[in-house]
């Protein structure tokens, strides 16, 4: 079984520096395959030789482009394409799985190209981005459009919020063969809805979703692996901001499975929910900018309360007490 061990401290005290810039490029370069430079240190004590691998769980985008999104980040649009092309009316027409794809000729609209929007380039002013008169924004042939499962097409399911897919995949009633297809579907979108992301559609885009979204999309692509990963460091710059307290319940026991695996969690966070679930703190500061950049606790979260240079420890032993 791992441990959470939660960064705190003062904005600006180093705690980003500390763990983003110096410690996990320092264990990437031991694991090999890390190019960018660490920032200074003397070395590295510990038992840093059992990590078999480390992930930087962080808000940057899940995708470099407009039309990734967060069915095809977790690996559940694979399962989608394969029911809709098996459907006896996109046989019959010799549809394959790539046919209900956005991404590649075939079953998308090709004026748009799957993107559901023209981009009309302005020299002096911000592009201008219409929807696509051909697809009407649906981004698929009309033939593609033809074919329905339960009264739905594959566009309709790429709007549906991930309550609502799970909703529509748990009920079943139907041919035996594409039961093992409902349930793959749900295994791979519930992680999604245990990170506290039932709200955001399957195919809404990369660009649309806030890096506190994008990072528990990455959390969740991790806990849909099911036997995911042991022994693995994995770092979360701040996952609570913008979270609903409700919400910040869901991302601890999301935090809580990793860990049982056998994972370490290093957290990097002002939240004092999450702060109190710790099972070890390093308090930065013992203020932030040039009065930063010192480790003034290490130790239990009942023992950080007893720290007078902590600022965090007035505000803990408030919930502690």
């Amino acid at each position: 079984m791992g441990i959470m061990t939660v960064v705190t401290g003062a904005s600006g005290s180093g705690k980003t520096s500390l763990v983003t810039k110096i410690l996990y490029p320092a264990i990437k370069k031991l694991l090999g395959g890390y190019n960018e430079s660490t920032g200074n240190f003397d070395h590295l004590l510990g038992d840093y030789g059992d990590i078999t691998g480390a992930e930087m769980i962080d808000q940057n985008p899940i995708g470099k482009s407009s039309r990734s999104n967060p069915v095809t980040y977790i690996k559940a649009y694979d399962e989608m394409r394969t029911l809709y092309s098996d459907l006896p009316l996109a046989r019959t027409r010799g549809l394959k799985p790539s046919h209900f794809s956005f991404n590649v000729e075939g079953g998308r609209c090709e004026v748009c190209q799957g993107e559901g929007m023209i981009t009309v380039e302005m020299q002096f002013m911000a592009n201008i981005h219409l929807k696509c008169e051909h697809c009407k924004g649906k981004r698929f042939k009309a033939e593609i459009l033809e074919i329905e499962y339960r009264g739905k097409t594959i566009y309709d399911i790429l709007n549906l919020t991930v309550d609502e897919t799970l909703e529509f995949f748990a009920e079943y009633e139907g041919p035996s063969k594409y039961k093992s297809l409902h349930q793959k579907i749900c295994n791979k979108i519930q992680p999604l809805a245990d990170v506290g992301l039932g709200y955001i559609r399957l195919g809404q885009s990369s660009s649309t979703l806030s890096g506190g979204e994008a990072q528990r999309i990455k959390l969740a692509s991790f806990l849909g692996k099911g036997n995911f990963a042991t022994n693995t460091l994995f770092i979360f710059d701040e996952p609570t901001t913008g979270l609903h307290f409700h919400d910040i319940r869901k991302l601890l026991a999301a935090f809580n499975a990793l860990v049982k695996n056998g994972n370490t969690l290093i957290v990097i966070e002002h939240n004092l929910e999450v702060i109190k679930c710790a099972d070890w703190i390093i308090d930065m500061g013992p203020e932030g900018g040039n009065q930063g950049g010192e480790i003034i606790f290490q130790g239990l979260p009942e023992d950080l309360i007893k720290e007078k240079r902590s600022i965090t420890s007035e505000f803990l032993s408030e919930k502690l007490g």
